[in-house]
């Protein structure tokens, strides 16, 4: 496989910045950056029918507070159907049969929920959409980088076909197995939890009022997020090898299956759709940045969805760099220069890294079903709810994270 290579400098730009993947964060990415004065070049290997009208995928998102800025600023959340944005007004965890729960609510006295929970095909769309609008953005799809490569003034890719694409600053969007990131010859830790999920829509007999079930069932974890009208999103996470079982079923049996886990909570269940099936592993870049080059989205953290913050945190990660990279263009300095890049990988990695361990310790212990780790998790649930003042610490600081409370400068400008 071809590596980074160093080449002859030339002085020609295709563009002010390069950005290979056009999912949501490299969109989202392109609409800053058009937005702050600067070119952008996209280059995708899908067709650009798959992007243009995305297929459900059977995946809800959950969005911050924080999140939904960012998209309002750039002109994505205007684009979204509002009849398929449900508001999360309270998550709930429980551990397997055991009497403890844990809620999150909104702070006292305010009407704002949670977050928002959004289709994962809407936000491509309404992405798509909103780069689509800016001129300064060009989509060029079915095109598949085979080379990186950098030099003091450019950095510039191959694709498979032979034509080559230059700009001073090269950014990987290209999803969590980013090819790119290896290609420059950046590693990365991967956490492979051996478990897959199940998602599926239901349909069910009482109203979910606004609330995320979080449950830890011995054998597997059963998450059920709102969705629009009396409908849920539900999330099976099994080990690996159980997951054609769980598709193997008939839609009766997936339904009689989310019913007894959910214990009634929903009434009657029905399935309300394909189910779909994703494996699950993290991944976290050893670097988001090096000279003429940086990762955004999934390709630099790529997030067990148990937290809901992978999406989250591309557009956090998007926020940041284009805030970076409109102060260095508006003051006329190299785009790709490792200044305002590092600002962006230390930024990035102070939001990131301490959810990401977080994360993948609370998956490992809430799905070890020894005897140890269950009483652990159930202990650390009972006092996490019943006992002050660990529970106000506990909720308050986990609902920041669940709004995403920040004190980031927001995206200057923005479009409807």
């Amino acid at each position: 496989m071809p590596a980074m290579n160093m080449t002859a400098p030339t002085s020609r730009h295709d563009a002010d910045v390069l950005i290979i993947g056009a999912g949501p964060a490299g969109l989202a990415l392109a609409c800053a950056l058009a937005d702050a004065g600067m070119s952008v070049l996209l280059l995708e290997q899908a067709a650009h029918a798959s992007l243009a009208e995305p297929a459900d995928d059977g995946r809800e998102i959950a969005m911050t507070h924080r999140a939904r800025r960012v998209m309002e600023a750039l002109g994505l959340w205007q684009r979204l159907p509002q009849a398929d944005i449900a508001p999360l007004r309270e998550a709930r965890v429980i551990d397997g049969g055991g009497p403890s729960m844990l809620r999150f609510e909104p702070e006292a006295g305010g009407d704002a929920p949670l977050g928002w929970l959004v289709p994962n095909h809407r936000i491509r769309r309404a992405a798509l959409r909103a780069a689509s609008s800016r001129p300064a953005v060009r989509l060029l799809c079915e095109a598949r980088v085979s080379a990186l490569s950098v030099v003091t003034d450019r950095a510039s890719v191959r694709l498979d076909d032979g034509r080559e694409f230059s700009a001073p600053l090269l950014v990987a969007a290209d999803s969590r197995l980013s090819q790119s990131r290896r290609l420059a010859g950046i590693g990365a830790a991967m956490h492979d939890f051996g478990r897959s999920v199940v998602v599926g829509p239901i349909a069910h007999e009482r109203d979910h009022q606004g609330i995320a079930w979080e449950c830890f069932r011995y054998g597997n974890t059963l998450a059920l997020l709102p969705m629009s009208g009396r409908h849920c999103s539900a999330v099976v996470t099994v080990p690996g090898n159980q997951a054609t079982e769980w598709l193997a079923l008939s839609d009766n049996e997936f339904a009689a299956r989310i019913a007894q886990q959910a214990e009634g909570r929903l009434g009657a269940v029905q399935a309300a759709g394909p189910r779909q099936h994703y494996p699950l592993v993290g991944v976290y870049a050893h670097r988001f940045a090096a000279p003429r080059f940086a990762l955004i989205g999934d390709a630099a953290v790529g997030m067990h969805p148990v937290t809901a913050h992978g999406w989250n945190f591309g557009l956090y990660g998007v926020e940041v760099l284009a805030r970076e990279l409109r102060t260095a263009h508006a003051a006329g300095r190299d785009l790709g220069a490792l200044p305002a890049l590092q600002a962006y990988e230390r930024e990035h990695r102070r939001t990131t890294l301490p959810v990401y361990l977080g994360t993948n310790a609370l998956v490992s212990l809430f799905s070890d079903e020894r005897a140890l780790p269950k009483r652990t998790r159930q202990l650390l649930l009972t006092v996490a709810e019943r006992v002050p003042p660990f529970s106000a610490l506990i909720k308050s600081a986990i609902r920041r994270q669940l709004t995403g409370a920040s004190h980031a400068a927001p995206l200057a400008g923005g479009r409807a």
